[in-house]
């Protein structure tokens, strides 16, 4: 029809996301300056990282990994779609390294700094309505996990549930105190040592 103009594909991912998400970093051809920035902003990252999630993203679209990264960012999570050269690069020196093994095939990383459980359980949460997405492990306070034992870290108490546990036995009446900080204090043992012994078996 004249006058009319050709739409692009509809399929086609917005150039703007991808820069948003780092997809970008999957570019089979970077810069030497690019590939330098890519690697100190990962270097960064993964060096305050309490804990990293391993995720295949393929089959998802621009669209699906928007609201993973979204979730995310709501409790200060990163989610970045990485060139596995770089981050192995990248997790030199860092409590990632344990995970070098895992960088292959498409990959994308969700990033928690304070809470280990946290991202753990934020990941998985989005695996619920999302089955594209699938978990290849995780390191944990620079410990590498499988992914059985990602699922039960996600069952642990986040850090905020275990400072409310805390803060509530303080607040009990000095004859219940003894038993609720008991019980506190037994479910965060718990819950530290899950972490630390997510390899011993």
């Amino acid at each position: 029809m004249r006058g009319s103009r050709k739409r692009p594909c509809p399929h086609l991912p917005d150039l703007h996301q991808f820069a948003c998400l780092g997809l970008w970093e999957r570019r089979s051809t970077l810069n030497k300056e690019e590939k330098g920035q890519v690697i100190a902003d990962l270097k960064e990252k993964f060096s305050r990282a309490k804990a990293v999630v391993f995720t295949d993203y393929k089959g998802m679209t621009v669209a699906e990994l928007t609201e993973l990264r979204r979730l995310l960012k709501k409790s200060s999570l990163d989610y970045r779609v990485v060139k596995n050269t770089l981050a192995k690069i990248a997790s030199k020196e860092t409590g990632v390294a344990a995970a070098e093994r895992v960088f292959k095939g498409p990959i994308g990383v969700a990033i928690g700094y304070d809470d280990p459980v946290l991202v753990v359980k934020k990941v998985l949460e989005f695996a619920k309505t999302n089955e594209k997405i699938q978990v290849r492990g995780a390191v944990v306070e620079g410990r590498l996990c499988e992914p059985a034992e990602v699922k039960e870290i996600a069952d642990l108490p986040s850090r905020e549930v275990l400072l409310s546990m805390m803060a509530g036995a303080f607040q009990a009446p000095t004859s219940k105190m003894a038993g609720a900080l008991s019980a506190t204090v037994t479910s965060f043992a718990y819950a530290m040592q899950a972490l630390q012994n997510t390899k011993s078996e």
